[in-house]
Order: structure tokens, then sequence, then C-alpha cells
């Protein structure tokens, strides 16, 4: 059995580190509540950008749009979107786990957040780029990521674009989620961003709302033309700021657990302590009345 003294130690080491916790999880939550106010507020606006493009649909060919054309897949690029610390749960693992059935010999990833470049890299994979987003990411932030897909597409080395991310749900779950992006499928369009990523499997309702009456100027292909990149741009942007909120959420959950576990601990510990110190003082109040009893 552990002495006083070593119980002591373990005791404010514990403390200590439960102040870090707790300290951790007050960012974390001040964080998060940026976070999510960010990702749900964008997603009126891809809503409405659904809505526009299901109206363009209907006055072109939309099949001929080269960032609708579907190709057999020989090679196949991921952009992942992970975090740049730990301390959140399984969050990455979680997502890294959904990356298994990507084929190493023909999967290229691009990746954002430190601890997607520490999985490509530690299990060989190939690396095209990472791109370092803060905390607060900012649309303009995510352009190059998207504009680097649509150039690979359009040149034909690779046959199809996915995204790997966490979806934010609410503060206590996140779903690992791998989503089509290129070519952009006309039924993603006819679902929208909620129903496309909070329920995979199905369709949009038969009365959901109906797209407006657009008058397209100077053309319906004109404006297909410049709202299918603003779509796949603003789809990546969406995606990013989901998984910020995921992140803060999960590093928020995270640290509250070890806090309470932390305490937890230390009441143990004392309960320990106090066992230990009430056995010494027993153990010497023994020693002192057998010596008693000797010495008459």
């Amino acid at each position: 059995m552990a002495n006083t003294r070593e119980i002591r130690r373990r005791i404010k080491s514990i403390k200590n580190t439960a102040q870090i916790t707790k300290a951790m999880q007050m960012v974390a939550a001040s964080k998060m509540r940026r976070a999510q106010v960010a990702a749900l507020a964008g997603r009126p606006m891809a809503e409405l950008l659904n809505k526009v493009l299901v109206s363009v649909k209907e006055h072109v060919e939309i099949d001929s749009h080269p960032l609708l054309a579907v190709r057999p897949v020989k090679k196949e690029l991921v952009i992942l979107i992970s975090t740049d610390k730990g301390l959140c749960g399984a969050l990455n693992t979680n997502l890294f786990r959904e990356l298994s059935p990507f084929d190493i010999g023909t999967a290229s990833f691009v990746c954002t957040g430190r601890k997607g470049v520490q999985f490509v890299t530690r299990t060989r994979r190939d690396l095209l780029g990472d791109f370092a987003i803060g905390d607060s990411p900012r649309f303009r932030d995510t352009r190059p990521i998207a504009n680097l897909a649509m150039e690979k597409f359009l040149s034909g080395e690779v046959d199809k674009v996915s995204v790997a991310y966490t979806h934010f749900i609410n503060t206590l779950t996140q779903k690992p989620t791998i989503r089509p992006l290129l070519p952009i499928s006309p039924f993603d369009l006819e679902r929208g961003f909620k129903t496309a990523h909070d329920n995979d499997a199905a369709p949009a309702p038969k009365n959901a709302e109906r797209a407006p009456g657009f008058i397209f100027e100077p053309g319906p292909e004109e404006v297909l033309d410049f709202v299918l990149p603003q779509y796949v741009r603003f789809q990546v942007f969406q995606m990013l700021v989901d998984t910020r909120a995921s992140e803060h959420s999960a590093r928020m959950v995270a640290m509250k657990s070890a806090t309470d576990n932390a305490k937890q601990i230390v009441k143990e510990l004392t309960l320990e302590y106090n066992k230990v110190r009430q056995a010494g003082i027993t153990t010497e109040l023994l020693e002192i009345t057998t010596a008693q009893l000797a010495l008459n």
C-alpha cells in the first residue's frame, strides 16, 4: 500500500491536471458556440444554391456540363478535412476508419489539418497537398481547395472527387461522412444540403418546397457556368465549418469527461489517504499502549 506522501503527490498531480482540462473545456466551449453558429448559418445558403441549380436544370441540358460528366473511376481524389490538434475524443479516429475502402493505388489525398496529413503520411498514401485552415474558416480560405479539385477533375487527372469530413449534428453527435463532390449528382441537387447529409438513403419528400420561377440573365447556360463552381466551393466551405463545429464540440465533451474523471479519482485517492492515515494513527496508538503495558 502506498504511503501518505505518495498519495498526496498523486492527488496534487491529478488536481493540476483537472485544472488544465477544465480550462481547455471552457476554451473549447467558447469556440464551439461560434463554430456551431457558423455551421448552421451556412446551410440556408447551401439550400438556396440547390434551388437555383434545380431551376436552371429545367431550362438546359445539365448533363452536358463538364462538372457533371460521369466517367469510369480509374483515379480518385479525396479531400480529407481533419483537425490540427488532438484531445477531441475519437473524432479523427472515426473519420480515418471511413477511409479504409479507398484503394491506396488509385486514390490521392488533399488534406486540411495536421492530423490528416500525419495519417496519410503514416499509411503511405499519395498526398497531393495540404492546406492550413484556422479555427474560424472563411470562404476565401477554401477557394484554393475547391479550385484544385475542379482543376484535377476537369483536366481528367481524376475521375471522381470525394470529401471526408465530420458532419455536425449536435453537441453530442458528430457523424464521420464520405460525400461525393464531383461529378455533381442531379440527385444531390434535388435533395439539398441538409437532406443529403443527414439521411443519405432518403430522397427529398414529395411535398418539399419547389424552387421559385427564376428569370435568368443573360441565359441559363451562362448562369449554370457561374453557379456550379460556386456551388462546389460553398460545399467545401460548409463541410469545413461543419468539421470545425464537430471538433470543438467533441473537444468540449472530452475535456468535461476528463475533468469529471479527475475529480472522481481525487475523491477515491482522498478516501485511500484517509484510510492509510487512520491505519497509521491506529498503529502508533497500539505501539504506545503496548509500550505502556510493558513498563507496567
